[in-house]
C-alpha cells in the first residue's frame, strides 16, 4: 500500500465559476482543452469549451441549445472529427461538430423523456466495429445508435410487456475487442444492473445491489470483460470481475462503503485500468486501488469455474466542494490530469501526482 510521501496527492489546479449548473465535462482528446455541458437558468442548454493556459482556463467559445444537455461522449467519432454526442432533457441524441456548431452533424429524437447517461466506441482508436453510441433514458429505455443509419437505433432494450419501466441511470460499453464482440452495461434506478450483449442480442446477466445505480464503467471498453464498477445511490459500490461468469453465481465481487453519501461517479485511469476514482455527493473524491487474487479463477464443487474477487484500498481523498461532485473525466493523454463540475456551479482542474508509483 502506499504510505506517508508514496502516496498520490490530489492538487486542485485550476477553478472557475460558471454561472449555469454543469451536469457534465469532458476533455477533448489530444488537447488541453475541456467541455462544460449543462443548464442555464433560463432552461436552455449550454456547451463550453475551455482551453488549459498554465494555471487559468481560458473560454474559447460558449454555445446555447434549446433544451438543457445532461450529458456527452466523444466515443463515437474518431480522433480527427472528434465529434461531441449529446443527451439532452428533451430525449433528443444530437452529435455536433464544435467547429461549426450551429447545427447538429446528426439528431434524432431517441427517446420520450431526459437521456441520463451516453457512452461511444469505436471512434478514437478505442475498441473495434461501428461509431455506435448507447443513451439510456428515464423511459426506461436503453437504445444503441450507428449514426450512419438515420433514425431507427440498431439495437431497443426495453421493459417486456407487463414489466415496470426502470428510470435508467448510467449506461456503459464494454467487451468491444473485434468487430463482433459488444455489450452494453446498464443500472437503474431500483439497484438493477442488466448486461446486454449486443452480438447475440440478449439478456447475458443481472443483478441488483439494492440501491438505486448511478454510474457503472469497465475499467477499459476495448478488450475482453475484466472489470465493471458500479456505484450506488447510498455510499457503496462494488467491483465485479467479468472475466469468469459462474452458470447461477453470475460474477463475483467485492463492496466498499466509500461514504456516507451517494457515489454520483466512477472513472478508471486510462494509464492504468487498476486504479479509479469515485465522485461523492458531499463534495469529495476517493481515489481508489483494485488488488487480484492470488487466483482469479476457482472452480466450484460441480466443477463449474467461478471468479474470485479481489480487494480494493484507498488511496486518497479529499473534500473540494459543499455540493455534490456530479461529473468527473481524467484527461487521455496526460496521466494524472482530471476535470471535476460540481453543483455549486464550479468546475475544477485537478492533478494528482505520483500515480506511477503504485
Amino acid at each position: 500500500a502506499a504510505v506517508g510521501s508514496e502516496r498520490p496527492q490530489v492538487v486542485s489546479h485550476v477553478q472557475q465559476a460558471l454561472s449555469y449548473t454543469v451536469f457534465d465535462c469532458k476533455w477533448v482528446p489530444r488537447s488541453a482543452r475541456l467541455l462544460c455541458l449543462g443548464s442555464a437558468a433560463r432552461g436552455t442548454g449550454i456547451v463550453q469549451l475551455y482551453e488549459l493556459h498554465g494555471a487559468r482556463l481560458e473560454l474559447l467559445r460558449e454555445i446555447e441549445k434549446p433544451k438543457p444537455i445532461k450529458c456527452g461522449t466523444f466515443g463515437a467519432t474518431s480522433l480527427q472529427q472528434r465529434y461531441l454526442a449529446t443527451g439532452d432533457f428533451d430525449g433528443n441524441l444530437n452529435i455536433w461538430n464544435l467547429e461549426a456548431p450551429e447545427l447538429p452533424v446528426y439528431s434524432v429524437k431517441g427517446h420520450k423523456e431526459i437521456i441520463n447517461s451516453i457512452d461511444g466506441v469505436g471512434g478514437l482508436g478505442i475498441g473495434e466495429g461501428a461509431p455506435e453510441i448507447v443513451t439510456g433514458s428515464r423511459d426506461g429505455t436503453v437504445k444503441v445508435w450507428d449514426p450512419r443509419q438515420n433514425d431507427t437505433p440498431v439495437a431497443n432494450m426495453e421493459p417486456v410487456q407487463g414489466e415496470s419501466k426502470r428510470d435508467c441511470w448510467t449506461v456503459a460499453f464494454g467487451n468491444a475487442y473485434n468487430q463482433e464482440e459488444r455489450v452494453v452495461c446498464a443500472g437503474y434506478d431500483n439497484g438493477d444492473i442488466k448486461l446486454f450483449d449486443l452480438k447475440t442480442m440478449s439478456l447475458r446477466w443481472e443483478t441488483n445491489i439494492k440501491n438505486g445505480v448511478c454510474s457503472v464503467e469497465f475499467d477499459r471498453k476495448d478488450i475482453n470483460m475484466n472489470k465493471l464498477v458500479a456505484t450506488s445511490l447510498e455510499g457503496k459500490f462494488h467491483v465485479f470481475d467479468m472475466r469468469t461468469q459462474h452458470p447461477t453465481k453470475g460474477f463475483a465481487s467485492v463492496s466498499e462503503k466509500a461514504q456516507k453519501s451517494t457515489i454520483w461517479q466512477v472513472r478508471h485511469l486510462p494509464q492504468n485500468r487498476d486504479v479509479f476514482m469515485t465522485s461523492g455527493g458531499s463534495g469529495s473524491l476517493h481515489l481508489w486501488k483494485y488488488e487480484y487474487p492470488a487466483q482469479r479463477c476457482k472452480k466450484d464443487s460441480e466443477g463449474s469455474e467461478m471468479g474470485v474477487a479481489g480487494s480494493v484500498s484507498l488511496l486518497q481523498n479529499v473534500t473540494l466542494s459543499t455540493q455534490p461532485i456530479s461529473s468527473l473525466d481524467w484527461s487521455p493523454d496526460k496521466k494524472g490530469l482530471c476535470v471535476c463540475g460540481a453543483f455549486d456551479q464550479t468546475v475544477r482542474v485537478l492533478i494528482v501526482t505520483k500515480l506511477n508509483k503504485i
